[in-house]
């Protein structure tokens, strides 16, 4: 494939100064020592096993064709590296020649170490897209370009044999646990009767298995795609895997993992729930009999007060807890989930309306006793400042107790009368009090 041009006597055609022998020496040193790396790294290149894994694989898009441009370009290298070789050993062979070369000796080798004489057939391999421009017959070369060319060429095709193989690495062993997870979560699902067309999350499973079968798909067969350089690097394989397309699919699972666990929850303490929700309805229930026992005693023993009207049981509760209880008993428990959360949040609504019902229906017997019991509370007063007997208290003592304890009770005249005799009453009990401070200023003269 290569070889090396032939070397003319005259130094005119030399390269710069002819080198002396310990220069030529060190030069076939750092040669030798570079051909020791490249040929390392080539090896390396071939053994990869992200190259293994591209030779091998059904490669679609961005992928396949930067992989078609990397085979010439590994080929080419291969081409170059032999071409090297030779011109390598060329050198080698000439400086064996004798231990002492003269001028004509030193300027042959400075020529074939620092002149353009290594020469690549332009026809043995297609020009990658690497290195752009027209075909050409041969290329010539110093070693120094040779190997700056191998560099370039090396760098471009590991970037992307690095980059495929760290997609490669990263992402099916990640989208495998996850649809095996799913697979998981799709078995729970069922169980509990969350299926595709039915529910919301079961319709959501389906979507994020189809969307993990084609990410799969797309991963291996064009890897790249799922590659995002970094800004400003250098290296080959810098960049990471992109995996938004697994993020977005993980974090679904994760939603619709949550929904199943919380119908999961409702399967262990359904009955809990529904024994809890009669017994809300119960007490709404019996609540309501007492309102509705109250606004009758009310009616009948309170004149002239509007007592509101009282709602009958909460039937159509009953009704959506006969339906949950029928989805416990065919474990259909997707239903019931959502049936027992805004049934247990209606329930304790009912028993609040209940109980605010049975306050305002009997707040005119409230009234009633708290005028009885502030006219005892001022007849008391009274007897213990020895006014028990006064006629005027007692008259109108009499009055308020007779509105107060007669049925049908007028609530405003009774509170007047009230009133009346609350205001005798202050009276009187001042009148006693001034009368014996009198009484003993007069002890103290």
């Amino acid at each position: 494939m290569g070889g090396t041009g032939s070397f003319p006597d005259s130094t005119e055609r030399t390269p710069g100064p002819v080198m002396d022998r310990d220069e030529v020496d060190r030069a076939l040193a750092r040669l030798e020592a570079e051909y020791e790396a490249i040929e390392t790294s080539l090896l390396a290149l071939q053994d990869h096993a992200g190259r293994r894994l591209l030779e091998g694989a059904e490669l679609t898009g961005v992928t396949k064709d930067r992989w078609a441009a990397v085979e010439q370009s590994i080929a080419l290298l291969w081409t170059y590296f032999d071409s090297y070789t030779a011109a390598l050993a060329g050198a080698r062979e000439a400086r064996a020649r004798r231990r002492w070369p003269g001028r004509d000796d030193l300027a042959e080798l400075t020529e074939r170490l620092r002149g353009r004489g290594v020469t690549v057939a332009g026809a043995a391999t297609p020009r990658p897209a690497a290195l752009a421009g027209p075909a050409v017959l041969s290329e010539h070369f110093t070693l120094a370009e040779l190997v700056s060319r191998m560099n370039e060429l090396y760098a471009s095709s590991l970037d992307m044999v690095v980059a495929a193989d760290s997609v490669w690495s990263a992402l099916p062993a990640r989208i495998d646990l996850l649809s095996a997870e799913l697979q998981r979560v799709r078995s729970l699902a069922h169980s509990v009767g969350v299926r595709p067309g039915e529910h919301p999350s079961g319709d959501d499973l389906e979507t994020i298995t189809r969307e993990m079968s084609a990410l799969r798909a797309r991963v291996i067969s064009d890897p790249l795609a799922f590659w995002r350089p970094a800004a400003g690097s250098s290296a080959p394989g810098g960049g990471r895997p992109d995996t938004q397309r697994y993020d977005r699919a993980a974090r679904a699972l994760e939603d619709v993992r949550g929904e199943i666990d919380a119908v999961l929850r409702v399967r262990q303490d359904a009955e809990e729930r529904l024994m809890r929700l009669r017994d809300l309805l119960s007490r709404a229930d019996r609540t309501l009999a007492e309102a509705r026992s109250a606004r009758g005693e009310v009616l009948a023993k309170i004149a002239a007060s509007e007592v509101p009207a009282v709602s009958g049981p909460a039937t159509a509760l009953q009704e959506r807890l006969s339906t949950a209880a029928a989805y416990r008993r065919h474990a259909q428990w997707n239903r019931l989930s959502p049936l027992l959360e805004s049934l247990e949040r209606d329930a304790e609504d009912e028993l609040l309306r209940a109980r605010e019902s049975l306050t305002a229906v009997t707040a005119p017997l409230a009234v009633r006793a708290e005028l009885r019991g502030r006219l005892d509370a001022y007849r008391a007063k009274v007897s213990r400042h020895g006014l028990a007997e006064d006629p005027v208290l007692i008259e109108r003592y009499d009055a308020a107790r007779r509105m107060l304890w007669s049925a049908p009770c007028d609530l405003r005249v009774a509170e007047q009368a009230v009133l009346r005799y609350q205001l005798a009453a202050t009276e009187y009990t001042s009148a006693v009090r001034t009368e014996l401070g009198t009484e003993g200023e007069r002890g103290n003269r």
